[in-house]
């Protein structure tokens, strides 16, 4: 059984599922007396037998086309995404070009991920690319000259001077290069200073700011921003969002309209403007720019919806298995190969059509559409092999056999899914967040949390639902919250309180001071929709099954009506907004909506305006969806592309906060 909620107070269970097993067809060399038929004008049923036993034998099990990694399809992307790659594609390749004969390149393991969204595997090694993941591990190559692509971290540095002292201990000698990415830091240079290999090296830098995920999400793979930004202060990376988006304009024009919310989206729009005046983007005056308007969330602004289980088929799977740029990685056994214990990584980008058609959908949908789909092809199967078909018949079924390989790993993935979500731990996780939304039940939230920690859950688990329940609440009492934070330290160890301090410093774990305006915010937002019909939806609450994301209802109301008629609701929210005109739109009339700057502002070949909506601190599949669902609404006069720091979860933002001291 699969267990989903389906709306808000109660959880359904799904009836059995029960997909129909492509696997279960009947063998092709199986005869019956209908299979053998003599040869007639149009094509026999033993031609097509043939045709799927072929297949079989080219993909056994459908296996090695639907694991085939493929980078994403940009082609039908608002704007121009597929220059943007392919100028990182050049840069990098000129990298390697420049450096002659064969070259072993050694990537930051996290770097890897971004990579396979930009550029093939087997193009690297066409340029005579020996791949490597960087680890403190002494580097194994025969190769004289050595690449390091890695970000500016600290502890990455010592890797590359283990890797350098571990050769020159062996009397080998190679040329060192040295990349950075997007750019290189002082502190980086001088830890290889002091570690005396600075002079071995070549330092360079590859400026990969913005990595295309979709059609319309560009990641600026900074995933640790919201930890650096709230914990330690350290605020960089907001100068890293500013200059992706700059980049953006000298490809698609200025951004006339910028709406911020909080105090790191106001600071990236005063830097923005910073960078504008120093590197001005000159555009003619009777040009258009391409963007419209860029609107800067802070994540801050609304954790609530991140420590949420998400209910899409893309968001579970980001729940169940972490999807990493793209991809999932499983043992093969999932997919059906007979590889025990091997781990395989499985795509999921546009350039999977199925994918892309189910990846928005509630889950619940998803499994429905799965087995109409499996139970249409097996329905086809049985009339090829038992009736006499046309050829154009028999080419209409063929096509449909190209999509067997990705209906089978979604098949898989599904039916993997549903061994997470059939657990007790499942299904009353998801009941207990809505209750802690609806904010009327405290004492009941609190002792369920209290009892999650009594029995040791998983520690990220119980702290997304206290982050929930503290921000909802504005706090807990002095009592309750000094008596939680014993239980934990007692129950996961006092190397904890470094967890805790740093949730204190996020503002996520606090004593309550005031009444909470939670109440308030949700009605006057609609945050909790009834009756929410998830096959059909007329609302953004289905990717919550009865919860619409309050980011996703903030730029709701910038595309619709403005933040002028909330003006009263956004101060409650954490931060300051402002919104401005930018470049030579400065002096140009405020619109209080973008619906009456968009017919004005129309791109010159009559698409639709594009709002670049960037989120500070990260962004859920489940938002993208509410986005995508936004955007398709009749009326809209805007496409919506997102912007942000890493695409997370609950699961992930809370686990930058952990931390064991000693």
């Amino acid at each position: 059984m699969i267990g989903l909620v389906l709306v808000r107070k109660k959880i359904k269970d799904v009836p059995s599922f029960d997909i129909v097993q492509l696997g279960s067809f009947p063998s092709p060399n199986h005869e019956s007396p209908r299979n053998r038929v003599q040869a007639h004008s149009k094509l026999s049923t033993s031609a097509i037998v043939f045709l799927c036993q072929r297949r079989r034998e080219k993909f056994p099990g459908q296996r090695e086309i639907s694991l085939q990694w493929k980078i994403p399809n940009l082609d039908n992307a608002p704007i121009n995404l597929t220059s943007l790659r392919e100028q990182s594609q050049k840069e990098l390749l000129n990298i390697i070009k420049n450096i002659r004969w064969k070259k072993c390149l050694v990537i930051d393991p996290k770097l890897g991920s971004s990579f396979s969204s930009i550029i093939q595997t087997s193009l690297l090694k066409e340029h005579g690319v020996d791949l490597r993941h960087l680890s403190a591990e002494p580097l194994q190559t025969d190769c004289t000259k050595v690449v390091y692509l890695v970000r500016s971290q600290l502890d990455l540095m010592k890797f590359i001077c283990s890797n350098v002292h571990d050769d020159v201990s062996k009397g080998l000698q190679r040329e060192y290069f040295v990349y950075f990415v997007p750019r290189r830091t002082v502190v980086c240079e001088k830890i290889l200073e002091e570690e005396n290999v600075y002079n071995l090296m070549t330092i360079g830098e590859y400026p990969l700011y913005i990595v295309p995920l979709e059609e319309d999400v560009l990641s600026f793979e900074l995933d640790l921003a919201y930890k650096e930004s709230q914990v330690d202060g350290d605020t960089s990376s907001l100068w890293h969002i500013a200059k992706a988006i700059h980049k953006l304009e000298f490809s698609f024009g200025v951004i006339p309209n910028a709406r911020s919310k909080g105090k790191a989206s106001v600071r990236v729009a005063d830097i923005l403007n910073r960078m504008q005046a120093e590197e001005p983007v000159n555009s003619p005056d009777m040009v258009v720019p391409e963007i419209n308007t860029l609107i800067l969330l802070d994540r801050e602004v609304d954790m609530v919806t991140p420590m949420l289980s998400q209910l899409t088929y893309e968001g579970l799977l980001d729940e169940c298995l972490h999807v990493n740029n793209g991809s999932v990685e499983l043992d093969a056994s999932i997919m059906g190969l007979q590889q025990e214990g091997k781990k395989i990584k499985v795509p999921l980008n546009s350039s999977d059509k199925l994918f892309k058609e189910i990846q928005d959908l509630n889950f619940e949908v998803v499994v429905r559409i799965l087995r109409q789909k499996a139970t249409s092809m097996k329905q086809d199967y049985t009339e090829v092999t038992t009736t006499t078909q046309s050829v154009s018949e028999l080419k209409d079924f063929v096509k449909k056999l190209n999509s067997l390989p990705e209906m089978t790993k979604h098949i898989n993935l599904a039916q993997h899914l549903s061994t997470f979500t059939s657990k007790p731990a499942f299904l009353g996780q998801p009941d207990m967040e809505h209750t802690i939304v609806e904010a009327q039940s405290y004492d009941i939230c609190f002792e369920y949390i209290e009892e999650l920690i009594h029995k040791q859950e998983p520690l990220v688990n119980v702290l997304r639902l206290l982050i929930l329940f503290s921000i909802t609440s504005s706090g807990l009492s002095k009592k309750q919250f000094d008596y939680l934070r014993r239980e934990l330290l007692h129950s996961y160890g006092f190397e904890h309180m470094a967890t805790l301090n740093n949730l204190e410093k996020a503002g996520l774990l606090r004593k309550q001071e005031s009444k909470s305006n939670w109440l308030t915010i949700k009605r006057a937002l609609q945050l909790v929709v009834e009756d929410t019909d998830t096959a059909n939806p007329n609302d953004i609450a289905y990717v919550f099954s009865g919860y619409a994301p309050l980011s996703i209802r903030l730029v709701q109301h910038a595309v619709q009506s403005g933040w002028r008629p909330i003006e009263e609701i956004l101060k409650l929210l954490p931060g300051p907004h402002s919104e401005t005109k930018r470049g030579r739109f400065s002096s140009s009339p405020s619109y209080d909506t973008l619906q009456a700057s968009a017919n004005i502002d129309k791109v010159a070949d009559g698409r639709r305006s594009l709002v670049l909506v960037v989120f500070i601190g990260g962004i859920t599949f489940a938002e993208i969806s509410a986005l995508r669902f936004l955007s398709a609404q009749e009326g809209m006069a805007y496409d919506l592309i997102v912007g942000t720091t890493k695409i997370v979860s609950g699961h992930s933002l809370a686990e930058t906060f952990v931390e064991r001291l000693g």
